[in-house]
């Protein structure tokens, strides 16, 4: 049976409310995933160069604890300052990134799956109740093609797409199968794809293959794509090399 193509026009975007409950289901299953490693899993590399799977975790952890206070986001972007430069890097989020992992470097994996689950709870409290007029103020300035975008942007589900992509670095970096469904990670996948084909003009028909991919088309005369749906992500985030309509980045 042919899988329903999808016009990526009638996709709805993800709701605030709608987020917060992805949101409390994807933290749930990054700490599944955590929790689910051998000691041997948590040095190995990760397709993120300049992290191992144990960084990774070290920097979602601080994430999470910035989401929870804005003290603590200013704290955090202030005192990353610094470092953009001694990484070579170009955005405040790089430097607040490596800030997270430094200062978390002695941590052990069991005390940062503890953290997650502190941090994150708070985190999602506080995303969930941030004023909708604070939220749509227009503060952000993302790379290309995102570009200015609201609060919300990040708040209802920039900082889960975050989450989400790493959950697949993860499963790469460790061998495992990514666990996904059409409900949760196919409607992440989705709103990633809508948002995707409004970064660029071309016409496409997508066809995502497993649990949560799907057939998506803009147009009939388009490039036709084939491919993983993990693998969609990890080029659209240029882990991997795209060419063709895959060529257009998606800075998750």
């Amino acid at each position: 049976m042919n899988e329903p193509v999808i016009e990526v026009s009638t996709i709805p975007r993800i709701t605030h409310d709608e987020a917060m409950r992805i949101t409390a289901v994807e933290n749930r299953r990054f700490s599944d995933a955590l929790r689910s490693f051998d000691a041997e899993d948590w040095t190995k590399p990760t397709e993120c160069l300049l992290w191992d799977v144990r960084s990774l975790a070290a920097h979602l952890v601080g994430s999470a604890a910035a989401q929870a206070s804005p003290r603590e986001f200013v704290r955090q972007v202030r005192k990353g300052k610094p470092l953009i430069a001694e990484i070579g890097a170009q955005y405040w989020w790089d430097g607040m990134n490596e800030l997270q992992v430094r200062e978390r470097a002695s941590r052990t994996p069991t005390k940062l799956i503890e953290e997650w689950g502190t941090a994150s709870a708070r985190a999602l409290r506080a995303r969930a109740e941030l004023p909708r007029l604070i939220a749509r103020l227009p503060l952000l300035k993302l790379p290309e093609p995102v570009g200015r975008q609201q609060l919300r942007y990040l708040f209802d589900m920039g900082f889960t797409r975050d989450v989400w992509a790493h959950r697949i670095d993860l499963a790469t970096a460790t061998g495992r199968t990514f666990e996904a469904d059409r409900d949760h990670d196919g409607r992440i996948l989705a709103d990633i794809v809508s948002e995707w084909s409004t970064t660029h003009a071309e016409p496409f028909t997508l066809q995502l293959e497993g649990p949560a991919g799907g057939c998506f088309a803009r147009g009939s005369t388009g490039e036709a794509v084939r491919l993983d749906a993990t693998e969609f992500v990890r080029i659209l985030t240029e882990r991997l090399h795209g060419e063709g309509v895959l060529r257009h980045p998606l800075p998750l």
